[in-house]
């Protein structure tokens, strides 16, 4: 039994497909298929269910994936350790990502990361939670920070590093309003908002639903700092966390918003059962323990 037989038995069960796991591992299909079949005649059962369009696991085979992705672990744990020793720690490292995120000094994080392990790239890109979510899951991303909306992305490991106050934003320019509102208050109001597949906006709708009203979004933006300058604007209202409010709200009147309390949550993604890189594993440690308890702000929107 070797590890790359191994590595590629974890590789095809999460894929589910051949091919796909040829090309996350950079190996030609039937090699993968040679060595797989090797480690089922070592084993003296079949691990892998052929015969439909979709790779499934055999019982033999759901009884040896956990096994299998353990000792991959150990194995990237010892690597780890024995490099550290060395000062050797080398490799890339992916990470995604929401945009504009201001309730997390990612910069300081990486600096303090690289100042220890110099030899690690890093390569970090910005995309939509649902992006990156998937991202994370199929191996695109070693890890990601992404927003957390009314439920959990499935079959990821999760830290929360951010839990804030979502506030209603509108123009200074607009005559004075209550401090406080909930969202029947503002349930006429044109909506500014994050697109679909944001935590933010997932959080939003769900508000909406939960109070039993529609949200009429008219402007959609990426950038969290485009919303609050829509809507300084005039063009309607934003729902911005309030560490967004804070550091953009030029021009702007800010509102808390209760019956029901809208929170954006920031947190930590990465694959918890397969292997990742000893570089990889070396940054998500380093973050889960730069960042052992969420920012959890509690205080009012800031001043208008």
């Amino acid at each position: 039994m070797e590890l790359r037989q191994l590595e590629y038995f974890v590789t095809v069960a999460r894929e589910q497909n051949f091919t796909r796991a040829a090309e996350k591992l950079h190996v030609a299909q039937p090699g993968i298929s040679a060595q797989i079949r090797q480690l089922e005649r070592e084993l003296g059962q079949p691990l892998l269910d052929r015969s439909g369009r979709v790779t499934t696991l055999t019982e033999a085979g759901t009884a040896m994936l956990p096994f299998a992705r353990a000792a991959l672990g150990a194995v990237a744990s010892a690597r780890v350790a024995i490099d550290e020793l060395s000062g050797l720690l080398r490799g890339r490292v992916a990470v995604g990502m929401v945009v504009q995120c201001a309730a997390l000094d990612l910069p300081g994080l990486l600096a303090t990361f690289h100042q220890r392990y110099p030899a690690i790239q890093i390569t970090l890109s910005e995309d939509n939670s649902d992006q990156l979510a998937d991202g994370v899951r199929d191996g695109s991303y070693d890890l990601a920070f992404l927003g957390l909306g009314a439920t959990e992305p499935a079959g990821l490991a999760l830290q929360v590093v951010a839990d804030e106050p979502v506030v209603a934003a509108v123009s200074s320019q607009e005559p004075a309003t209550r401090a406080v509102v909930s969202l029947a208050d503002i349930a006429d109001r044109t909506l500014i908002s994050l697109p679909d597949g944001t935590g933010l906006r997932s959080a939003v709708d769900a508000a909406y639903a939960s109070a039993g009203l529609r949200p009429r979004v008219a402007f959609e933006a990426s950038d969290p700092r485009m919303l609050a300058r829509l809507a300084a604007r005039g063009l309607g209202l934003a729902f911005l966390p309030a560490s967004v409010a804070r550091a953009y709200g030029d021009g702007l009147r800010v509102m808390s918003v209760r019956d029901p309390e809208i929170r954006g949550r920031l947190a930590l993604a990465w694959r918890a059962e397969d292997p990742v890189s000893p570089a990889a594993r070396a940054l998500i440690a380093h973050a889960r323990t730069a960042l052992p308890e969420p920012y959890l702000s509690t205080e009012p929107a800031p001043a208008s």
